[in-house]
């Protein structure tokens, strides 16, 4: 057991660095960034995913991330020192305090370096708001705990299993953390130093109980295996794995919903573009409707009809498939007298959003499903560059997804024009893909993964439907179509669920902070008006 004033010092300590990181937060209006607080002084490998989010999001060259990563070692190291030594149990010889600074600073430097891919992917998935890549960052967390909690404390600690006590108690710190980040987020600002302060002294009991765990197992297994490099390079393969399983094949048509298969009612008066999302394909079958149209990302024939397209021919800018856009909803327009309604899925739906920058006369209707709700939250260089906001995370992206592209029939990569687009364009995409359009009628049917994929906070001015589902198939669904068919025919559907916004608020420990648009030089010209971190940016006009 330990001595009361042991106790209190180790509390003490684990309180006061999420304090102080709050109040930093709060005093500069911050918010988005608070539900990370809970994370500056948990259990390993928390601790450094903390760190390396922010790292990986704020520095703006190879020297200040070579100078970042150096403190956040050296500080997270010596941080981690002291409180293992405060938990450390009684009746157990306590390694020298030399023996336990020298053995965690390794701890925070190994660490470091199997966690920033990690939270790489987290930054990505602020940049592309999709939610498997912030499952396939967080995923691997959770697996790492217990193994490199057992690493900082034991000698010989990466051979043999942790006890079901230490992987316990590790995943009771992952739920504690969840549970504050929520918290932040309901309760007002200035409550947030309160939350900080319990979290962290949550944090010290977690400490406590993982150290003595690890100190005193009752029987450890496999105790001559190397355990954790196995469990390491595993941990490494779950976001090559998840990016493997999410890619498809690149010739098959990958979209045909109801409304494709089927001819549209009477009571809908216009003529209907259909804009798959990021690496469909279309194999140039024609609709059941005449007056239904798949969007082609190749363009269209001599004819003016879409032309087949294979799923690399989506990774095109959003820029360039809106110039395709407008030349189909021309073709369309003319064919038909009708007005266009654009239904637009995932990226198909960024790409109506920036085809309808400014009202087209032709176009009466949007439908997005699954939108890339708030993309651009983050940022990282072209390849060329050598400097900028996440340079080094650029690169570490790039590295990630070399493997799984030997193997992928769609070459996915952090650097194809599409997502591109949302890096350079982040202020129109960040601020504006959830907001009215002059003269058109806009409804956004949001999946429930899509409160995980954002941080909480307001991010939308026009009518939703927020529909129990994964990120694809929601037209394919008979209660969208029924309500896309309603709305194509007059009816304004909404629908709000009660435990989106509990999700997007214990989502939000496990976001990435968002770089804000006036620090990056790419952003700064066209930021909308308004305080640097403040929610009521949204909507504004984007210069």
């Amino acid at each position: 057991m330990l001595s009361r004033w042991r106790l209190l010092a180790l509390l003490g300590v684990a309180a006061v660095v999420p304090l102080a990181e709050s109040l930093v937060l709060v005093s500069i209006g911050f918010r988005q960034a608070e539900g990370l607080i809970g994370q500056s002084s948990a259990v390993w490998p928390y601790d450094s995913y903390h760190d390396m989010r922010w790292l990986l999001v704020y520095h703006d060259s190879w020297w200040t991330f070579g100078l970042g990563l150096v403190v956040a070692i050296v500080v997270r190291g010596a941080l981690s020192a002291a409180l293992v030594g405060l938990a450390w149990p009684g009746g157990r010889p306590r390694p020298s305090r030399r023996t336990l600074l020298l053995s965690n600073l390794g701890v925070a430097a190994l660490s470091a370096a199997i966690v920033a891919p990690f939270a790489a992917l987290a930054v990505a998935a602020a940049v592309v708001s999709l939610s498997w890549v912030l499952f396939a960052s967080l995923i691997p967390m959770v697996i790492l705990a217990p193994f490199l909690q057992r690493v900082a404390v034991c000698a010989g600690g990466w051979r043999g299993l942790p006890t079901v006590e230490l992987a316990g108690w590790s995943l009771l710190n992952f739920v504690a953390i969840t549970v504050a980040g929520g918290l932040v987020w309901s309760a007002n600002e200035a409550w947030t130093p309160v939350v900080a302060v319990a979290v962290g002294m949550v944090n010290g009991l977690m400490w406590n109980r993982t150290v003595r765990a690890a100190v005193l197992p009752s029987h450890v297994r496999l105790r001559r295996v190397p355990v954790v490099p196995i469990v390491v390079v595993l941990a490494l393969a779950v976001p090559l794995v998840a990016q493997a399983l999410t890619q498809r094949d690149g010739a098959a048509n990958t979209f045909s919903p109801p409304i494709f298969t089927r001819p549209l009612p009477e009571r809908v008066p216009y003529a209907v573009i259909l804009l798959a999302g990021h690496n469909s394909a279309y194999d140039g079958r024609p609709s059941a409707d005449p007056n239904v149209e798949r969007f082609s990302y190749d363009g269209l024939d001599p004819g003016g009809r879409p032309l087949p397209y294979r799923a690399s021919a989506t990774h095109r800018s959003l820029e360039s498939s809106a110039q395709l856009l407008a030349a189909q909803v021309e073709a369309v327009y003319r064919r038909t007298g009708r007005p266009i309604a654009l239904i637009g899925e995932s990226e198909g739906a960024m790409v109506a959003r920036t085809y309808l920058r400014s009202p087209k006369p032709s176009v009466a209707a949007l439908l997005m499903l699954s939108p890339l709700v708030r993309t651009g939250r983050a940022y990282y260089p072209p390849p060329i560059t050598d400097s900028g906001y996440g340079v080094a995370t650029g690169w570490l992206l790039r590295a990630m997804y070399t493997l799984p592209n030997l193997v992928s029939a769609t070459d996915d990569h952090p650097d194809e024009p599409f997502v591109r687009s949302l890096l350079e364009g982040a202020p129109f995409y960040r601020f504006q893909t959830m907001c009215p359009i002059p003269g058109v009628r806009v409804v956004a049917f949001l999946p429930t993964v899509t409160a995980a994929e954002s941080t909480p906070g307001p991010f939308t001015r026009i009518p939703v439907v927020e529909v129990p589902s994964l990120h694809v198939g929601l037209l394919g669904q008979r209660m969208v179509h029924d309500k896309v068919i309603d709305f194509l025919a007059g009816a304004n559907p909404t629908h709000v669920r009660s435990e989106y916004g509990l999700i997007q608020r214990l989502g939000a420990a496990w976001q990435a902070p968002l770089l804000t648009v006036n620090v990056n030089p790419v952003w700064r010209s066209r930021a909308p008006s308004g305080p640097a971190f403040s929610s009521a940016r949204i909507c504004r006009t984007v210069r």
